[in-house]
């Protein structure tokens, strides 16, 4: 059996239990090397026999998966494994193998992001959506989803694997509709202990990444929930009703 196991954001206490568990019972672990924690090893066992996927193309993977079948296996990924983790292509190969395989969730990096910043994404009276996305890079997006496409819904937007362009991205945020003050935040490595934000506007992106020595494994949260106007929720409202409180007149 493999296991896909979201190692979270960073921090070693931010793995679920499901996904300690499954490191303590792992034969061996393929973990992302470049991007997952190390001290979250300590949670295997003695015995088991680790590989750095950092240096591993996808058929050296799915070879070390194919010589040991008859073990426990865990394919740690960094945050949750269903958003840029390139677990699809893994879990096909598998199936044409016929080897067994599940999903242990993890906390994403953009949920680490949200507590490090102390903020909400969805803010009522602001936004209600948030937009999980990045720049193109080497490798490209659809047209319909480039950033200046999506940014004309000025919701929260968290971009991805983008701090190296962040002079490209202000340009398409700006260009899409966001105004150059909106509030915009990068925040490098969420939960780990050498954490770092950066907080400014759209028009300042670029000088906070460079001025804060930003170069990668961060986060950019851009949108007027990082603001402070907002409603407050009609679900603690006193004169609100519903299924379990009459609203008072």
């Amino acid at each position: 059996m493999v296991h896909f196991v979201g190692a979270g954001s960073g921090a070693t206490d931010l793995i679920t239990v499901r996904g300690a568990r499954l490191l303590g019972e792992a034969g061996v672990i393929i973990y992302a090397g470049s991007l997952v924690n190390k001290e979250l090893l300590e949670y295997a066992g003695e015995d088991v026999v680790l590989y750095d996927s950092a240096y591993m193309t996808l058929p050296q993977v799915l070879e070390v998966i194919d010589n040991n079948r008859e073990k426990e296996i865990v394919r740690l990924h960094t945050g949750d494994p269903s958003i840029y983790g390139a677990i699809r292509e893994q879990m096909d190969a598998l199936e044409s193998m016929g080897i067994a395989y599940d999903i242990c969730p993890g906390v994403s990096s953009l949920f680490g992001a949200a507590a490090a910043l102390k903020t909400e994404y969805t803010l009522p009276g602001v936004t209600q959506t948030v937009i999980i996305t990045r720049m193109a890079g080497r490798t490209p997006v659809p047209e319909r989803e480039s950033i200046k496409a999506l940014a004309a819904h000025k919701a929260t937007m968290v971009i991805f694997l983008s701090v190296s362009y962040t002079k490209e991205l202000s340009e398409e945020l700006i260009a899409g509709g966001y105004g150059e003050a909106t509030p915009c935040a990068i925040v490098y490595k969420a939960s780990w202990a050498d954490e770092k934000i950066a907080r400014g506007t759209i028009k300042e992106l670029s000088a906070l990444a460079a001025e804060n020595g930003i170069k990668k494994t961060a986060l950019i949260v851009v949108g007027d929930s990082l603001g402070n106007d907002y409603e407050l929720s009609k679900l603690y409202d006193e004169r609100f009703t519903t299924e379990y409180r009459k609203g008072q007149e």
